[in-house]
C-alpha cells in the first residue's frame, strides 16, 4: 500500500472516529440472514456466511442453524441493487421487486399533501400504508422523520447506502415479534461489518434533460483482537425534473373522446385548432383561471370561441376599442369555461420530480470486554441531513374594492360581489385573477440515531445469551414555503390618496394604503393600478415582496428505545434444542410541530392554516418466542418445526392488548417444504393521528346537503326533514360560502387502536436436478385483514351521512363533527377515527434457477405477485370497494432478472412489470359508451448492465428503462395526474437513463 493510500485511510479513520467520539453511541444487534433459496449474496458476503453457524432471520428473533423460515422472506443484495441501476437504498426499497406494485410516496409527490411532508419517501408493503410497515436497520427500528404535523413513518432518505450489504423483506405481519407497526411486514437493512477502504461514485444520467442522480461515498474499517469499527460517509443528490422536461407533462388535456367515432371531445383552442393545454392544474379543463378579471355582468366584445355578448369574466385585449375598452369577454352565461383559461409557460417550471441533497454518516463497532460472560460493548451511529425543495405555481386573486382609485374608468361600472375576506367589509368592484408565477418550498431535516449496547453469555445455562441496548432517535426539521398573507393583502387593498410629506417608498402614483396614515409603523404598499400588465402577472416588486412572504415552521420527533433480550436453548429433544427468546422493550415517542405564526393565525391567503401538533406516548412491551423442532430425519418428516411468539403491549394512551403469531414448517422430503403462519396485530394510532393540530381546508359550497332542500322532499324525506329543522322556511336555500374543513387528530374524539389478522400458506420446492442446475420455487398465499382501522372519513362522506341520519343532531354519530353557524356557514371536523376495514389477499410466486453454462454460470430469478383482493370499506354499512385491478392497484406485478457471470465479468438483464388496470366498474362507467379513458395497459421497464472487476477496481455500466417507456395516460376527472399520466409510483417519469458506478477498494 502506498504512502498516499495510507494518508487517505488515516484521514477517513479520523473523520469516522471524530464523529463517533462526538456521538459516543452506536450499535449493531443481530446478524440477519434469509432462506437459502432467496439468497444472492456478493462473494464477500457469501464467504462471511460460511463462517456463521447461527443466524437470526428477519421475522424471528430465534438463532437457527437452517435458512428455512416459517415466514416468507425476500432478500435483495447489494450486487442486485447496483446492477439494477438503483442509486440509493430509497430507490431499491421502492422498486417493484419490493413493493409488488403497491403505490409509494416518492419525490413525484412534492406538490401534494402527504404524511411526512414534501420530500419524504416512505415504504408501504401490500398497499396497507407506510404506518403499517416497519423499517429496521440491523434489526432495530428506524424512527419517523419529516416535516409538518403528520410525521409517523420512517423516511427512507435517512438510510445509508454505501455500507448496505442486503435488504431483507418479511412479507407477513410480525407485530408479536417487532411491535405494533409491523402489520403488513418488515424491511430490514443489513450493513456490511468488515470493510476496507473504498471509494465509490454512482451517476445516473437521463438521456433527456433533468432528473440526474449522483452519489459519492467512502467506506473504511479496521479491527484489532478486541476492537473493530467501520463506517461510511456519503453525499447523494437528485436534480430537478420539471413538467417542461417531458412530453407527456407539457400539455395537460382532458383526454375525452367519443367511443363510437373515436373523435376527441377535448375543447379545441380556437387560436391553435388543437386541444387546449391546462398545465395549471392536474385535472384538465375548467381549472384555476389566470389573466382574467371578474366583473358584474356587462356587454363586451366576445373573445374568439365565446358564444354570447354579455360576460362576467373579461381578458385584456388592447385591440378592443368599443364596449369595455381594452377587454374582451371570455366567461359567463352559456360560455364554455375553457374559453377563459390562459396558458402560462411558467407553470411548466413546476417539479415533476423534486430535487434533494442528502448527507449521511454511519459508524458501527464493538469492543470485547473479556468479562461479563465474554461480553462486548457495541455501538452504532446514523447521522443524516436531507435538503429538499419543490417548485410550484401560484394564482393570485386580488379583490379591488368598489370605488378604489386604482380601478380604471372603463371598469368603474363593476360591482363584482360582497367581501370575500380581503376587502374590509366593502363590496368588491373587480376581482383580478393573476398568474403570479412560481413559488418555492424547502425542507431541511436533520436526523440522528445513536445506539449503544452490551451483549454476552449468561453465567448460567448452556448457550444462553443476553443483549441490552439503548437508542435515541431525533428528527429536527425546518420547513419553509412562500405565501400571500391575508392581512397584508387586506391592508394593501384599502387605497387612498397620499398626503404630502409621506415616505416616498409608501407612495405609488400619489396613492398609499390607509393603514400608513392610521398606523405608520405598518409601512404598507398599496394595490397597483389595475392594468393589462398587472392582470398578466407583471406586478411591482415592492408590492409582491410586501404581500408574498416566507413562512417557516419546525417539526421535532424524538423516540427513545430501551431493549433487553435473552435467548438460548430451553430443552433438548432428539430432533434438536427447543429455542426460547424472552424480551422487554420500552419506547417513548414525542412529536412537536410548530407551524409559522401566520399559519396558526389562519393568515395564509388561499392556503390552509395549521395549528401546532404536540403529543407523546409511552409503550412497554414484554414478548417471548419459542421454536420447537418436533421431528427431524424421520420417514416422511425430513423436518417439522413449530414457531410461536406472544407479545403483551401496554400504551399510556390506549391501554393494553396482546398479539400472537404461530408458524409451522413441514418438510416431508428434503426438497419440499410446507409452511403456514397465523398472527394478529395491534396498532396504536401514530402520534399525529392522535394529536394533529387542526389544519383548515375548504370544500365548494355545492357540497352543502341542504342546497335547495325543498326539491328532495319526495326522494329523500329524511334529509329534507333535517334541513327543514335547521333552516326552517327556506326550502330554496343556497349556500354562498365555502365549507370549512378541519383535519385534526382523534385523541379527544375517542380514537382507539386498530387490530388485524394475517394468514400465510406457502410451498417451497427445491428438487435435485444434478448437472441440469439448481431450481427453487416458492408459492405463498397471504391474507391480511385490518379492522377498526384508523382513517379520516372525509368531509364529503361526513356531510351527507349526518343529514341523512334519522336521529340527526340528537343521535350523535357523524353529526357531532358538523356545525352550522348563525350565518349558515358549515364547518366539518374531519378527525381521525376508527372506521376503516381493509382486506388484502394474494399469491407470491418466486422462481430461481442456477446453471453452469459454458465457461460461466447463468441465473434466472423471477418474482410475480397476484393480488386476489384489495378491498376497502370506509363505514360498516357501506358496500365494500373492490379496488383490485383499478388504477394504482394492479392485480399483477412482477420482475425478471437474468444474470451471467464469467470470470471478472457479470452481465445482467432485467424487466419490471406492472399489469394492466382499469377503473370502469369501480367508477360505474360503461366502457362501451363512456367518454372517459380509465384503462392502462401492461407496463414494462427494461434494464441491462455489465460489471467488470479487476485489481480492486469495479466498473458497472448500464441503462434503465432501456426502451424509454413512457407512463400510460388517462382522462381527467377522478385521479390525480402528472401531466396526462396517473400519479402512481409504479411508472417511470424519468425515461431512459444511463448509469455508471466506479468503485475502488484499497
Amino acid at each position: 500500500m502506498t504512502t498516499g493510500t495510507n494518508a487517505i485511510r488515516s484521514a477517513v479513520r479520523w473523520a469516522l472516529l471524530g464523529r463517533t467520539s462526538a456521538a459516543a453511541l452506536g450499535c449493531l444487534t443481530f446478524l440477519v440472514a434469509t432462506p437459502a433459496w432467496t439468497q444472492d449474496a456478493a462473494e464477500s458476503g457469501a464467504q462471511r456466511s460460511e463462517e456463521i453457524t447461527e443466524l437470526v432471520v428477519v421475522g424471528s428473533r430465534v438463532r437457527r442453524d437452517t435458512f428455512n423460515s416459517p415466514s416468507p422472506v425476500q432478500v435483495i443484495t447489494r450486487e442486485e441493487t447496483t446492477m439494477a441501476g438503483f442509486n440509493s437504498t430509497t430507490d431499491a426499497l421502492q422498486g417493484t421487486a419490493v413493493t409488488t406494485g403497491a403505490a409509494q410516496i416518492n419525490n413525484a409527490y412534492g406538490g401534494f399533501v402527504t404524511d411526512g411532508g414534501p420530500g419524504a419517501n416512505t415504504l408501504s408493503l401490500r398497499g396497507l400504508g407506510a404506518g403499517r410497515t416497519l423499517v429496521l436497520i440491523n434489526g432495530r427500528r428506524i424512527a419517523p422523520a419529516g416535516t409538518r404535523g403528520a410525521v409517523g413513518s420512517a423516511d427512507l432518505n435517512v438510510l445509508p447506502s454505501a455500507l448496505v450489504d442486503r435488504i431483507e423483506i418479511l412479507r407477513d405481519g410480525a407485530s408479536s415479534i417487532y411491535g405494533s407497526d409491523a402489520v403488513a411486514g418488515v424491511a430490514n437493512v443489513v450493513t456490511l461489518k468488515n470493510v476496507d477502504l473504498a471509494f465509490e461514485a454512482h451517476y445516473n444520467q437521463p438521456l433527456e434533460d433533468g432528473g440526474e442522480q449522483m452519489r459519492f461515498s467512502v467506506v473504511d474499517g479496521f479491527s484489532t483482537d478486541r476492537f473493530n469499527v467501520s463506517g461510511s460517509l456519503e453525499y447523494y443528490e437528485r436534480q430537478d425534473l420539471t413538467l417542461a422536461d417531458r412530453d407527456f407533462t407539457k400539455c395537460n388535456v382532458d383526454k375525452l373522446f367519443d367511443r363510437a367515432s373515436g373523435r376527441s371531445l377535448d375543447y379545441v383552442d380556437p387560436t391553435t385548432g388543437r386541444p387546449k393545454c391546462y398545465p395549471i392544474t392536474g385535472t384538465g379543463s375548467n381549472g384555476v383561471t389566470i389573466n382574467t378579471i371578474g366583473t358584474s355582468t356587462v356587454a363586451a366584445r366576445p373573445a374568439t370561441g365565446a358564444v354570447t355578448t354579455t360576460f362576467n369574466r373579461l381578458r385584456p385585449n388592447p385591440a378592443v376599442t368599443t364596449g369595455v375598452v381594452g377587454f374582451e369577454g371570455v366567461g359567463g352565461g352559456t360560455n364554455n369555461l375553457n374559453v377563459r383559461d390562459t396558458f402560462d409557460p411558467d407553470t411548466l417550471n413546476r417539479s415533476l420530480i423534486s430535487p434533494v441533497k442528502v448527507y449521511s454518516a454511519f459508524v458501527q463497532g464493538s469492543y470485547d470486554l473479556q468479562a461479563l460472560g465474554d461480553a462486548e460493548i457495541y455501538f452504532e451511529f446514523l447521522g443524516n441531513e436531507r435538503r429538499s425543495e419543490q417548485t410550484g405555481y401560484r394564482q393570485l386573486t386580488l379583490d379591488y374594492r368598489r370605488g378604489s382609485p386604482v380601478i380604471p374608468a372603463n371598469l368603474a361600472f363593476s360591482n363584482f360581489g360582497v367581501d370575500q375576506g380581503t376587502s374590509g367589509g366593502q363590496n368588491v368592484g373587480v376581482r383580478a385573477f393573476i398568474g403570479f408565477g412560481n413559488d418555492h418550498s424547502e425542507q431541511t431535516v436533520d436526523f440522528y440515531k445513536p445506539t449503544i449496547g452490551l451483549r454476552g453469555d449468561l453465567p448460567f445455562g448452556s448457550d444462553w445469551r443476553y443483549d441490552f441496548n439503548l437508542s435515541h432517535s431525533k428528527s429536527d426539521a425546518e420547513y419553509r414555503q412562500q405565501s400571500f398573507l391575508t392581512d397584508k393583502v387586506t391592508m394593501a387593498s384599502d387605497v387612498v390618496a397620499a398626503p404630502a410629506g409621506l415616505d416616498s417608498g409608501l407612495v405609488v402614483n400619489g396613492l398609499t394604503c390607509r393603514v400608513n396614515l392610521t398606523n405608520p409603523g405598518e409601512r404598507c404598499i398599496p394595490f397597483p393600478a389595475l392594468t393589462a400588465a398587472v392582470i398578466g402577472g407583471d406586478l411591482p416588486s415592492n408590492f409582491s415582496n410586501y404581500i408574498f412572504r416566507d413562512v417557516e415552521g419546525n417539526t421535532k420527533y424524538d423516540e427513545t428505545v430501551v431493549s433487553a433480550i435473552f435467548d438460548g436453548p430451553l430443552y433438548s429433544l432428539p430432533s434438536g434444542n427447543i429455542q426460547g427468546v424472552f424480551g422487554l422493550e420500552h419506547r417513548r415517542a414525542e412529536i412537536d410541530d410548530t407551524p409559522d405564526p401566520n399559519s396558526i393565525a389562519g393568515n395564509l391567503y388561499n392556503l390552509t392554516s395549521a395549528t401546532p401538533t404536540r403529543g407523546k406516548d409511552n409503550v412497554t412491551e414484554a414478548y417471548t418466542e419459542i421454536e420447537i423442532p418436533v421431528a427431524r430425519n424421520q420417514p416422511l418428516v425430513d423436518d417439522l418445526r413449530f414457531n410461536g411468539s406472544f407479545r403483551f403491549t401496554e400504551y399510556d394512551s390506549y391501554g393494553s392488548d396482546t398479539t400472537y403469531k404461530l408458524g409451522l414448517l413441514y418438510s416431508p422430503l428434503n426438497w419440499v417444504s410446507l409452511r403456514v403462519t397465523e398472527g394478529t396485530s395491534f396498532r396504536a394510532p401514530a402520534l399525529y393521528e392522535q394529536y394533529q393540530g387542526a389544519t383548515s381546508g375548504f370544500l365548494s359550497q355545492a357540497n352543502d346537503p341542504c342546497n335547495n332542500y325543498g326539491a328532495i322532499q319526495a326522494t329523500n324525506p329524511i334529509r329534507f326533514a333535517n334541513c327543514a329543522a335547521e333552516l326552517p322556511g327556506v326550502p330554496t336555500f343556497t349556500q354562498n360560502n365555502s365549507i370549512r374543513v378541519l383535519s385534526l387528530g382523534g385523541a379527544s374524539a375517542g380514537l382507539e387502536a386498530e387490530t388485524s389478522k394475517n394468514i400465510t400458506f406457502g410451498l417451497i420446492l427445491q428438487p435435485s436436478l444434478g448437472d441440469a442446475g439448481a431450481l427453487s420455487v416458492a408459492v405463498d398465499y397471504f391474507d391480511i385483514k385490518i379492522d377498526n382501522g384508523v382513517d379520516q372519513p372525509g368531509a364529503t362522506n361526513i356531510l351527507p351521512r349526518c343529514y341523512d341520519d334519522p336521529q340527526f343532531r340528537a343521535g350523535g354519530g357523524l353529526c357531532r363533527l358538523v356545525t352550522r353557524s348563525a350565518t349558515n356557514g358549515l364547518t366539518v371536523s374531519n378527525a381521525y377515527t376508527n372506521i376503516a376495514t381493509q382486506v388484502v389477499r394474494g399469491i407470491d410466486y418466486t422462481v430461481r434457477f442456477d446453471h453452469d453454462l459454458g465457461p460461466g454460470s447463468f441465473r434466472v430469478n423471477t418474482q410475480v405477485t397476484q393480488y386476489k383482493s384489495q378491498l376497502q370499506q370506509l363505514f360498516v354499512d357501506d358496500a365494500a370497494d373492490q379496488l383490485n385491478g383499478t388504477i394504482s392497484y394492479p392485480k399483477w406485478s412482477g420482475n425478471l432478472e437474468l444474470t451471467y457471470s464469467l470470470e471478472n465479468w457479470r452481465f445482467r438483464y432485467g424487466v419490471d412489470w406492472i399489469g394492466s388496470m382499469d377503473s370502469y366498474a369501480y367508477l360505474e362507467e360503461d366502457p362501451a359508451d363512456t367518454i372517459f379513458d380509465f384503462e392502462v395497459g401492461d407496463y414494462f421497464e427494461h434494464y441491462a448492465s455489465v460489471r467488470y472487476s479487476l485489481s480492486g477496481w469495479q466498473v458497472t455500466a448500464g441503462v434503465r428503462n432501456l426502451l424509454d417507456e413512457e407512463p400510460p395516460t388517462i382522462s381527467q376527472g377522478f385521479y390525480n395526474r402528472v401531466g396526462n399520466a396517473p400519479l402512481y409510483s409504479g411508472y417511470d417519469y424519468v425515461g431512459r437513463e444511463a448509469f455508471l458506478v466506479l468503485r475502488k477498494e484499497f
